[in-house]
């Protein structure tokens, strides 16, 4: 996954690990070690945390334009 993100966005091993390491401590992502890798994989509860908070945010707008 590092090689893909690396030749994808023209960044270097250690930022891939940063970033991933934010993902991680965010909650976005959940980490396994398997031997010297650490396998990666999308959390995808926050992201759907996320568009609840949106879409709430979404129909109290719609709401508060109904009573204007």
């Amino acid at each position: 996954m590092s090689a893909v993100i690396q030749a994808e966005f023209g960044i270097s091993q250690p930022a891939v690990s940063a970033h991933l390491r934010v993902l991680r401590e965010s909650g976005f992502s959940t980490v396994r070690a398997e031997g010297a890798r650490r396998l990666y994989a999308v959390d995808t509860a926050p992201l759907d945390a996320l568009a609840t908070e949106v879409a709430r945010g979404q129909h109290e707008r719609r709401q508060n334009r109904e009573e204007s």
